[in-house]
């Protein structure tokens, strides 16, 4: 790649000591693996509200669905103060063009899922959102976010890196000219990738294409980029996945040998069964793709939507 993703990221998992008690939670995976590949953008709300280090610890009180931010002991309510800050910070993160984010799980002002809030029975209820994480999904709905701790289930990170590289090509697109010719030429390349997470959605996308001279240029993009994003999230499953794959040997019925068609096929077989992960198929078709020439095909970006070395279609 010659060029980096821009993720923003919450700084204690980048290893800044910015936590309450003056550490840091770093994520090698995000800081090693992933940020091989990435240029990061830390954001730390308690910090940039003017909190210090160390300080007090903060959680959530009330209403799940909108909760006050307050410290542990004093019971300070810090809720203004870091939605202030954080409507001001969403609008300079605009000037980035983030791909994505991650978020630090539990963090009552970056959790994104279940984060406890403390209702009034004084049990704590586990289906708060952060503060900051609210604001910045609400101001930002389609651009891709995760917690650190989900992406260390192998299908969530898979599903959150396609859809940061795809916003990533997205974004080349667009930069280049809105255009019928560009958009088609999107649409075509990414044609197996978004029927592996949805085929319906790439039914629909392709008649908002098809269509395409009935809207504005603003709308038809509009439209597409809010279902690419849409589609993108739902996880592929082995079903879509042998549905591709099968799409993809329709393409060399003249050109396989009886040995390489039965080969194919057995291996797709092993890959139905879970004996091998999906990186097996994938790499057998791209051999075939190269031996016989197949310009169509080599052009798709499901068969190389990120960096082999992710490894994010070895785990079985």
């Amino acid at each position: 790649m010659d060029e980096k993703i821009k993720l923003g990221i919450s700084a204690c998992l980048m290893g800044q000591q910015v936590r309450w008690n003056g550490g840091h939670a770093r994520d090698r995976y995000l800081t090693d693996i992933l940020g091989q590949y990435v240029e990061y953008v830390p954001v730390c709300p308690e910090v940039g509200c003017g909190m210090g280090v160390p300080r007090e610890t903060l959680r959530l009180v009330g209403d799940p669905d909108n909760p006050n931010l307050v410290t542990s002991k004093t019971n300070i309510d810090h809720t203004h103060r870091m939605t202030e800050w954080a409507l001001k910070r969403v609008e300079e993160l605009e000037k980035e063009n983030l791909c994505g984010f991650v978020f630090k799980k539990n963090s009552p002002s970056s959790g994104l899922y279940r984060v406890p809030v403390r209702t009034s029975k004084g049990m704590p209820n586990k289906k708060g959102q952060g503060i900051f994480a609210r604001v910045f999904t609400e101001h930002f709905p389609l651009i891709p976010v995760e917690e650190e701790g989900r992406l260390h289930d192998s299908k969530l990170r898979e599903t959150f890196i396609e859809q940061i590289f795809s916003l990533m090509r997205w974004r080349q697109m667009l930069f280049k000219k809105k255009s019928m010719g560009n958009l088609v030429d999107f649409h075509t390349r990414h044609k197996l990738l978004i029927m592996s997470h949805s085929p319906s959605h790439y039914q629909m996308m392709g008649k908002r294409v098809a269509k395409g001279k009935a809207l504005s240029m603003k709308d038809l993009f509009t439209q597409y980029e809010s279902l690419l994003i849409e589609a993108l999230r739902l996880k592929t499953t082995l079903k879509k996945n042998i549905n591709v794959l099968q799409h993809i040997m329709g393409y060399f019925k003249k050109q396989l040998s009886p040995d390489e068609k039965q080969e194919l096929l057995e291996i797709i077989e092993q890959y139905r069964q879970e004996h091998v992960p999906l990186i097996v198929p994938v790499t057998l078709l791209n051999h075939y793709i190269r031996k016989y020439k197949q310009a169509y095909l080599a052009q798709q970006i499901y068969l190389n939507p990120h960096p082999i070395a992710l490894k994010l279609r070895n785990h079985v």
